[in-house]
């Protein structure tokens, strides 16, 4: 079960951290879930292209931090509304993937590399479901890359000067440019790591399964938003959320045998959990609040 919630939790401990550094960034990063749909398409097509899981992840997650810089520079030349951008985004990218889908192998389904014989999910300690496929040379443990960036972003974030600016420049940009701080470059490069980690935690969900699966996402975006003010806007505390996410949706996998649930009210368990722990989070900071 710890493997199952590890693996789970990867993707959503992923996104979550990129949703964190825009919401340090002072513009809360709605294209989560878009970025995480582009990268589940986009990884899958690069690993075919590139012969390896880890150079396709990479170059996709690269290219996705670029479209998320030039994505915030756009907002600022533009002064668009930033969540309108984000949902726009959203909606686009599975438009996006489909049509691409359709072009190039004639549907919108699950994509299989038609070349290459790709197994089931291997079983290993802690890095359960991440397969090698086939022929393709190497693999990316996105288990172990999830824990090595909450690591990397809480040192970011908490111990250096970078960190340090970033929050300034969220919390309040006027005084930040007093002090000779851009907030729109370090907003600009919150929106550029979030878009890299959105997409690789879309690499992690098509490469856990060993397909591309269209709707694969299933919502993880929003609940990775969620995570961020669950865990109070702290690296740690968004880290905790996500695993306690994934263990929901492990619970609501494991009951599906019960079968007094539909399908569709299992699917809602993660939703439904997110929503509850935000309202009593919500009740605890108006609780420590000082009168």
């Amino acid at each position: 079960m710890i493997s199952s919630v590890c693996t789970a939790a990867a993707p959503l401990m992923l996104a979550s951290l990129g949703a964190l550094f825009t919401e340090l960034s002072g513009a809360l990063g709605i294209f989560i879930e878009g970025f995480m749909t582009l990268g589940a398409f986009f990884a899958w097509i690069m690993a075919i292209q590139t012969g390896s899981v880890f150079f396709g992840s990479s170059i996709t997650a690269l290219m996705a931090a670029l479209c998320g810089w030039a994505l915030a520079w756009f907002v600022k030349r533009t002064r668009a509304n930033p969540f309108i951008v984000g949902l726009a985004l959203n909606l686009a990218a599975g438009g996006v993937t489909d049509a691409l889908s359709i072009t190039w192998f004639g549907t919108k389904g699950v994509l299989r590399n038609p070349g290459i014989s790709i197994p089931g999910p291997v079983s290993l300690p802690l890095v359960e479901g991440i397969p090698v496929l086939g022929l393709l040379s190497g693999h990316l443990p996105f288990v172990y890359v999830a824990w090595v960036s909450s690591s990397i972003a809480s040192l970011i974030i908490n111990r250096s000067v970078l960190g340090l600016r970033l929050r300034a420049s969220g919390a309040s940009p006027e005084a930040a440019r007093e002090r000779g701080i851009r907030p729109d470059q370090y907003q600009a490069g919150a929106w550029a790591a979030a878009a890299f980690l959105a997409a690789l935690a879309g690499a992690a969900l098509t490469f856990r399964v060993g397909v591309y699966a269209p709707g694969g996402v299933a919502g993880r975006g929003w609940i990775a938003l969620a995570g961020v003010y669950l865990g109070f806007r702290r690296v740690g505390g968004t880290m905790l959320a996500a695993l306690v996410f994934a263990l929901a949706e492990h619970i609501g996998l494991g009951i599906q045998g019960w079968g007094g649930l539909s399908a569709t009210a299992l699917l809602g368990v993660p939703a439904a959990f997110a929503l509850v722990l935000y309202t009593l989070s919500c009740g605890i900071k108006k609780k420590g609040k000082p009168v």
